[in-house]
């Protein structure tokens, strides 16, 4: 994995593309390369920041310069040995080991054709130096980030949005309509980016820019196909063995001329992959993280540590436990910068603390349990869902009776909170609606009138805006099947938008490659090609995945109940991040500038605080949207009120 960047017929372009490259160089501190040659009445500039994973020689060297292709890459292939067979039997001759040789001599073979035939994780440039011509492509599931701003004939690109913003030699505009989405999901829709100018390259597409500065787009992979592909196949009674397709992806994220160790959080997905990782890694190393004792007493969180101990004694994983009990205040910042735009979910501390161990200790590779639970209904929101359609039956009445009687309920004291009543009022907030409206608001923080009762009133139209693109996505499919529906939604907003977001910003702050075995184009079309009432049997999620993995692990640690890979957030906002929030609320630039009401924070703090409505996710996010902006718009003399 590495950092990309370039620009095509840009304004001073090589001095932009090395600010590009310099800006990514935590993503490739194991060499850097740059790459010139005209382009129509201008030139391109290419450049590369290399994390040396598979080819540690030069001959992997990037940017990749071969008879007139140029190629600057981020990922990796895991289906490259099949491919390198196929095309040296058709005569290519490979001067070394990388994949990105093999994906360079594919794309020369093959052109656009060969997207769909890549297994793997990308995104890339590749420049014909005889047409002039760059495309940019990403893979198929959204896991390689690639961001992009478009100026008259011009484009320049780079890996992460950070680099983007020093582009254009003054700051780029923030856009509000991302803003408010940022607040509904506590991160940016992959169909959005912070800033106006940019975006992000769909998965699944590529983009290519010609001389005269005509630009076509092209699909090459449709999530929506791949469901409707599987729903058939499941109809035929074609269901799939989702223990072999598991075991297969997992041996070949293994694929590495440098060490790998695994996630081990003691819950079924990390377990199930260390398990198999084990196998083919006799002694591979793990890594999971406990939290301060008397955090994890006032969060009530469960005791997964002894789980994956009991993991890596069965199959003898050499497990290096890493105690969080960071200093917030001082990570919050730093943490809000690496993960380029406003992401409120403090797992991505967690990435960045294990990831920084492990590069510490020489790894350079992890694997990662994510995807698991979007792809086969592991979420406790997706069991909810269905649970509240049968809720939905129950008499009003009754309804109204047991919704009073928990809102009296608190959802903390003075010493510890109580999980199963945040359950219960956030069970109870969305139980009611209608089906696209209770899936998003199982997951989102804000309802409509609590959104619009938080910002500047000149935005409810962009509320509505970002509503109705939730409910479009999710409408967008011909699936009869309502849990295989949630599994869809997720797979195209949450999964990208903000996990493999998050994961991909923090393990690269650490110069640390994650891989996310589940997040492979087999596993996805086995796992949409299994009905909804085989990953969701009475109330157990992920019925299918567990039915595979109890071949591999103990019960005990196959059906224990789901654990969480978050972090103690009521324990900090009520101690460590206390005077931070008091500081947001009474004078942070978001409610200066007249983007959030300094009147609702107010309230929000204070129900928070007498243990009545648990915010403590609420105001976490509000923190980092607080210094993400102020980042984005230093020096600039815009807010967010005045870009609307």
């Amino acid at each position: 994995m590495c950092g990309i960047a370039g620009t095509y017929r840009w304004p001073d372009g090589k001095a932009v593309t090395d600010r590009l490259t310099d800006t990514l160089a935590h993503r490739g501190p194991d060499g850097a390369g740059r790459y010139s040659h005209a382009a129509g009445e201008g030139e391109v500039h290419l450049g590369h920041r290399r994390l040396a994973i598979v080819d540690l020689s030069e001959t992997g060297a990037q940017p990749m310069v071969s008879d007139g292709l140029v190629l600057t890459y981020n990922g990796e292939l895991y289906n490259a040995p099949e491919l390198r067979a196929e095309l040296t039997a058709a005569g290519v001759r490979f001067r070394g080991t990388s994949d990105t040789e093999v994906l360079l001599e594919a794309w020369r073979r093959w052109g656009t054709d060969c997207l769909p035939r890549l297994r793997g994780m990308f995104a890339f440039g590749v420049f014909d130096e005889r047409t002039g011509e760059l495309v940019l492509a990403r893979d198929q599931l959204g896991i390689k980030p690639l961001f992009l701003l478009r100026r008259g004939a011009g484009l320049v690109f780079a890996s992460e949005l950070k680099a983007l913003a020093g582009a254009t030699g003054a700051p780029l505009e923030v856009d509000p309509a991302a803003l408010v989405a940022s607040l509904l999901y506590y991160w940016v829709p992959d169909s959005r980016c912070a800033y106006r100018e940019a975006e992000k390259l769909p998965p699944g597409t590529w983009l290519r820019i010609r001389p005269d500065g005509a630009v076509d787009r092209g699909r090459f992979w449709d999530l929506r196909e791949v469901a409707a592909e599987g729903r058939d196949r499941a109809r035929g009674g074609d269901l799939p063995d989702i223990a072999s397709v598991v075991a297969e992806s997992t041996k070949r994220h293994l694929l590495a001329d440098v060490p790998v160790a695994t996630f081990l959080s003691g819950g079924l997905d990390s377990s199930y992959l260390t398990a198999l990782a084990a196998r083919d890694r006799p002694g591979i190393s793990a890594y999971t993280i406990g939290f301060r004792a008397e955090d994890a007493r006032f969060e009530a969180m469960p005791d997964d540590l002894r789980y994956a101990r009991q993991v890596a004694a069965r199959y003898g994983v050499d497990l290096h436990e890493i105690e969080i009990a960071p200093d917030v205040q001082d990570l919050l910042p730093r943490m809000t910068y690496a993960l380029d735009e406003p992401i409120g979910d403090p797992a991505a501390i967690n990435t960045f603390l294990i990831c920084s161990a492990a590069r510490e200790a020489g790894v350079k590779v992890m694997l990662s349990g994510m995807g698991a639970d979007e792809l086969f209904a592991g979420y406790r929101k997706h069991l909810a869902n269905l649970m509240a359609v049968r809720y939905r039956r129950v008499p009003g009445a009754v309804r109204g009776g047991l919704a009073r009687a928990v809102d009296r309920l608190p959802v903390a004291s003075a010493r510890r909170g109580y999980r199963s009543v945040r359950f219960a009022k956030r069970f109870l907030s969305f139980a009611g609606l209608p089906e696209e409206t209770a899936f998003r608001r199982s997951y989102t923080l804000y309802d409509r009138p609590e959104l619009l009762g938080l910002i500047d009133p000149d935005l409810a139209g962009t509320v509505d805006e970002v509503l109705t693109e939730h409910a479009d996505v999710y409408a967008d499919n011909e699936l009869d099947d309502f849990v295989n529906r949630m599994c869809l939604g997720d797979s195209r907003m949450f999964l990208p938008g903000l996990n493999l977001a998050y994961t991909d910003r923090s393990s690269m702050a650490a110069s640390t490659e994650v891989r996310v075995p589940y997040v492979d184009v087999e596993v996805v079309r086995a796992a949409f090609a299994v009905p909804g009432d085989r990953k969701i049997v009475g109330r157990q999620g992920k019925a299918v995945l567990k039915e595979a993995a109890v071949s591999v692990l103990p019960r005990e640690i196959v059906y224990r109940p789901k654990g969480l890979f978050s972090a103690p957030l009521r324990a900090w906002m009520s101690r460590d991040l206390a005077p931070l929030v008091r500081e947001v609320v009474n004078d942070g630039l978001l409610v200066r500038s007249g983007f959030l009401r300094r009147e609702a924070l107010a309230r929000m703090v204070a129900e928070d605080a007498a243990g009545r409505t648990d915010y403590s996710k609420h105001l976490w996010h509000v923190l980092t949207l607080e210094y993400w902006y102020r980042d984005a718009t230093s020096g600039s003399g815009q807010s967010a009120r005045s870009t609307a």
